[in-house]
């Protein structure tokens, strides 16, 4: 197994973890109702998905 020769230091480790950030999640608008949803997924207001009805909404 690999073992590292040479301790990494602080700051380099600490710049290297410095880019786990969370990234907001994508949205896109919705074609029908122009809410807000996930990118190619069907959109929870209206149920709608490539101009068809896939999810039934009430």
């Amino acid at each position: 197994m690999a073992v590292p020769k040479r301790k990494k230091s602080r700051s380099r480790a600490a710049s290297r973890r410095a880019r786990w950030v969370v990234q907001p999640l994508p949205k896109a608008e919705c074609p029908q109702c122009h809410s807000h949803k996930l990118p190619h997924r069907a959109c929870p207001n209206c149920g709608t998905y490539n101009g068809r009805e896939i999810l039934e909404t009430e």
